[in-house]
């Protein structure tokens, strides 16, 4: 406990109060983005399209991985940061940037719903959290159940547990939603090079929050 009081100590300079400041601000413009794109897509009527992959699977019962598992990977992602305060800048940004990106992408092309999708059962444990959070109508390019823990495997590379943690959970949820026929293939086939994209681009525009993840996996080698 004491441990953890030194290190949010040693990372909340005024700097870098002032950094998560931004970061929250960023964070909610990434969020109204995000709502407006929703709203646009929903809108729409988008034309269902053959899929190679899910042309020739059944749909499968998976509302718990694709519901329950995101609220888990949420609570388990928000305790990691605290745990890591080093790490709280570059990732809330990094999240708000990936946000961001994928709402303009879902914005551009308009596919219709897959007529086996899975429907989710709302009388689930926490379908309404997540219904407000994630759910919405028409958002499939890209797969977020399958960027999303992908890019927190490439924020805790150095960290081995963490990283192969949240590779297997990528790879879980990504086939979770094609089984489920919830996204197309392309969707998430394409989802880790999005992601990594966007993890580069973050990398540039944060240089200095990166820097203090460099800096705690560089002192843990010493």
């Amino acid at each position: 406990m004491r441990n953890l009081y030194v290190q949010y100590k040693n990372v909340w300079t005024r700097e870098h109060r002032i950094s998560l400041v931004w970061a929250a601000v960023l964070s909610a413009f990434a969020l109204i983005v995000q709502k407006a794109a929703d709203l646009y897509v929903s809108h729409l009527n988008g034309v269902y399209v053959p899929d190679l992959i899910l042309s020739h699977i059944p749909t499968f019962d998976l509302d718990t991985f694709i519901v329950q598992g995101a609220l888990i990977l949420t609570l388990v992602g928000l305790l990691l940061l605290i745990a890591k305060p080093r790490y709280i800048l570059f990732t809330v940004k990094s999240i708000a940037v990936f946000i961001i990106v994928r709402s303009f992408f879902i914005s551009l092309t308009h596919l219709g719903v897959d007529p086996h999708q899975l429907i989710l059962d709302t009388n689930n444990i926490g379908y309404n959290i997540y219904n407000f959070l994630y759910n919405t109508s028409g958002d499939f390019f890209f797969s977020g159940h399958t960027g999303l823990p992908f890019l927190l495997a490439l924020i805790f590379w150095e960290q081995r547990w963490w990283r192969n943690f949240f590779l297997l959970v990528s790879l879980v949820f990504g086939v979770s939603v094609l089984l489920a026929h919830i996204h197309y293939s392309i969707d998430v086939f394409a989802a880790p090079f999005m992601t990594y994209g966007i993890f580069t681009i973050s990398r540039k525009l944060f240089a200095k929050d990166y820097q203090l993840i460099t800096e705690a996996s560089r002192s843990k080698m010493l």
